[in-house]
């Protein structure tokens, strides 16, 4: 589904909700938000907004944590 979509076109309906279970799906299985982005040929914002109306929960942003401070 996901590799059909021209860039740009408006996604709604029934079409969006295929697409939006597919990327629910590879997300919980890890893949990034910038790799669904780039793979579907979406931005990061349309996947960002996709993964948010189907109720995920997004995970933080990862990378070094700053810890307490040795004073």
């Amino acid at each position: 589904m996901a590799e059909t979509l021209k860039k740009g076109t408006r996604v709604t309906g029934a079409d969006r909700e295929k697409l939006a279970g597919d990327l629910k799906k590879r997300y919980a299985q890890g893949e990034s938000i910038r790799a669904l982005a780039a793979s579907t040929g979406r931005s990061y914002g349309f996947i960002h907004r996709i993964l948010s109306e189907s109720g995920v929960t997004l995970r933080g942003r990862g990378g070094a944590t700053r810890g307490k401070s040795k004073r």
